[in-house]
C-alpha cells in the first residue's frame, strides 16, 4: 500500500486539519505528552493495532510520558502521503478520546 504523495497544497490542507502537527525533516511530526508511562504505552498499542490494519507504520520514540511521532511513506521515497495523514488523524482521534 504505497499511498499518494501529497503536493504542497494538499500538504497545507492536511496540516490545517491536524492541530500541533508540523513538517520536520520532510516528515509529519508531533510530540504527544501523557499523564504517565502506562497511558503513553496504551496509546501506542491502540495506534499500533490500527496502523497494522492499514499496513502503514509510524516511526516513533517513547520516553516515559512522551511519544515523538514521525510519519512518512517509505514506498514513495520517504515522502508524506495520504496514508500518513490518515494515520495522523487516527492518532488524534485516539488521543482525544
Amino acid at each position: 500500500m504505497a499511498g499518494h504523495k501529497l503536493n504542497e497544497v494538499e500538504l497545507q490542507q492536511a496540516l490545517s486539519s491536524l492541530p500541533g502537527w508540523q513538517i520536520k525533516e520532510g516528515k509529519l511530526h508531533k510530540e504527544y505528552k501523557f499523564n504517565s508511562f502506562p497511558t503513553a504505552l496504551g496509546w501506542m498499542v491502540t495506534v499500533g493495532v490500527h496502523a497494522e490494519t492499514m499496513g502503514h507504520h509510524p516511526e516513533w520514540l517513547n520516553v516515559y510520558n512522551t511519544v515523538r511521532v514521525n510519519l512518512a511513506t517509505h514506498d514513495i521515497g520517504d515522502a508524506i502521503s495520504d496514508l500518513d495523514v490518515e494515520l495522523a488523524k487516527k492518532m488524534e482521534e485516539i488521543f482525544n478520546s
